[in-house]
């Protein structure tokens, strides 16, 4: 709908150089470009989905790399539960670090079809190097693919395979440090800072040393040539983009060469920082962060930490410190490997579903951690990284239910993806507007996290909605109200949310109030 709305500059086939009808909004004459930009750009609103490899599917292959999986290692059964271990100290690494379920990029491949009825547009990878761990944050050699998951053959079969589905494929980069074992420290030991003839480690992690980026040679070995890791999986293996672990520690100057050098070897490409901070500063060095703080935001509204109206005001105000386009590259991030699951961190199914309606509607792109959307439990590491279970995988699911009709929504409305931000002021609810150029397809989003019900007097920040158009909850509920005076009054239960959609379906006898409406 939007591409037809904006279509409407073109009449005739004039280019975008040739001048528009006077009688648009001169606001929309000024930005109909950019808004094109925003729909045409992949990265922009986009349902990620993460897999931790080990973890996400069984392998069809077990028993022919099962001699893979020696000692330190230990292959457990796809049943089991992940659970702490003890510390291994001539590995230097914990046991369970070292646990292994079998999962492979063959696995994942087999998978494909779930990813793609779900709506997932980008498969992100935890790291695939070779390494010791399961988790692989420990790198030994970053041009190969540790045989427990594969190599860089079924990279590129895996990257292959999702854009044919018209899906894309991002890695886990972690070039901030490597492990213990990697060869580079014997081979190459001015990658490395030594401290009486021990190597810097990062957050004095004895099994992860850190590497010397101020090292010209470390940056040509990482992003700066076209052999580099950066450059040869987006060049070879057709990769669509990296997130970077632990992007703070990399700082602006080497981020802002990394993401030129990769939008170089692959134009389009997307890199993510996973970066904790306050996200103002950190485009264009990377092209989204992880958005972390609207994470916490999220969280501390539905555990009624902030109320409705201070969270709607902390979301503006980090939309203008932090520039919109890029919050609407930035992930957004409820769950992952490294925190508890959704719901162990909120208690009550109904605070769950909020957090997950939130994550699809508000700027952004919205990061589903493997099993999540099914419900799936697990608390501080290792417990978030036990095994998907498949068998939560039915129709009976509540959640995963949610998951793709919340899906479904953001597929077709374009504001959802693309649209901007306005904060509605509001009394007790947390309220914001997403906005095209077309009032046809603003999306309002009311969200009433409390234990009692509230009556709102809500502004409705888009001056092409017109009066007397009834409003629909898109989620299904029988909450309508009609627009009078550019507001709407809104009554919501305890613990309600609704997506309201204005209805610009012409009356039963003909007449169209937004029939001369771009």
């Amino acid at each position: 709908m939007l591409r037809r709305a904006l279509l409407l500059f073109s009449l005739t086939g004039m280019a975008w150089s040739v001048p528009a009808p006077e009688w648009l909004p001169q606001q929309d004459l000024s930005r109909r470009q950019e808004f094109l930009d925003r729909e045409n750009d992949w990265r922009n609103g986009a349902v990620v989905y993460q897999i931790f490899v080990d973890r996400f599917a069984p392998s069809r292959h077990l028993e022919q790399k099962r001699h893979l999986y020696t000692a330190p290692r230990k292959l457990r059964a796809w049943t089991e539960p992940a659970t702490p271990g003890s510390y291994l100290k001539d590995a230097g690494v914990w046991s369970h670090e070292v646990d292994y379920w079998g999962g492979d990029l063959d696995s994942v491949r087999s998978k494909l079809d779930y990813l793609q009825q779900l709506g997932v547009d980008v498969v992100y990878l935890n790291p695939i190097f070779e390494s010791l761990t399961n988790h692989k944050y420990d790198a030994w050699d970053y041009h190969k693919v540790d045989p427990v998951y594969g190599s860089r053959q079924d990279v590129g079969e895996l990257a292959a395979d999702l854009h044919g589905r018209k899906m894309k494929l991002m890695l886990d980069g972690v070039f901030n440090h490597v492990g213990r074992r990697s060869p580079y420290l014997k081979d190459h030991p001015d990658f490395f800072k030594w401290i009486n003839g021990q190597p810097v480690c990062w957050l004095d992690v004895e099994n992860l040393p850190e590497l010397q980026l101020e090292n010209p040679k470390v940056r040509d070995f990482l992003y700066g040539a076209t052999t580099s890791v950066v450059q040869s999986y987006l060049r070879q293996e057709k990769i669509d983009g990296w997130r970077l672990d632990v992007a703070f520690d990399l700082g602006f100057r080497y981020l802002s060469e990394l993401t030129k050098a990769a939008h170089e070897a692959r134009p389009g490409c997307d890199i993510i920082g996973e970066i904790w901070n306050y996200p103002e500063d950190w485009y264009p060095a990377v092209d989204g962060v992880m958005n972390m703080h609207g994470r916490i935001m999220i969280l501390r509204l539905l555990e009624g930490k902030i109320r409705g109206p201070q969270a709607s005001a902390m979301w503006e105000t980090m939309v203008a410190d932090s520039g919109y386009l890029h919050l609407l590259k930035a992930w957004l991030v409820l769950d992952n490997h490294d925190t508890p699951r959704l719901n162990h961190i909120l208690k009550q199914p109904w605070q769950v579903e909020m957090a997950r309606t939130l994550q699809f509607t508000l700027p952004g792109s919205p990061v589903i951690y493997y099993g999540s959307e099914l419900d799936m439990a697990g608390g501080d590491d290792p417990a978030n990284r036990s095994p998907m279970r498949w068998d939560l995988a039915n129709d009976q699911n509540k959640l995963l239910a949610l998951h793709r009709k919340l899906i479904k929504i953001r597929s077709a409305q374009p504001a959802l993806r693309i649209g901007d931000f306005r904060r509605i002021h509001s009394d007790k609810a947390f309220a914001f507007l997403r906005k095209t150029l077309s009032a046809k397809e603003t999306v309002v989003v009311v969200a009433n996290p409390t234990d009692a019900p509230v009556e709102e007097f809500l502004q409705l920040r888009d001056g092409k909605l017109q009066d007397v158009t009834k409003m629909v909850d898109l989620l299904g509920s029988s909450v309508a109200p009609t627009i009078y005076g550019g507001s709407i009054e809104i009554t919501l239960q305890p613990h309600q949310i609704v997506i309201l959609k204005p209805d610009v379906s012409p009356m039963p006898k003909g007449y169209d109030r937004y029939d001369r409406m771009p």
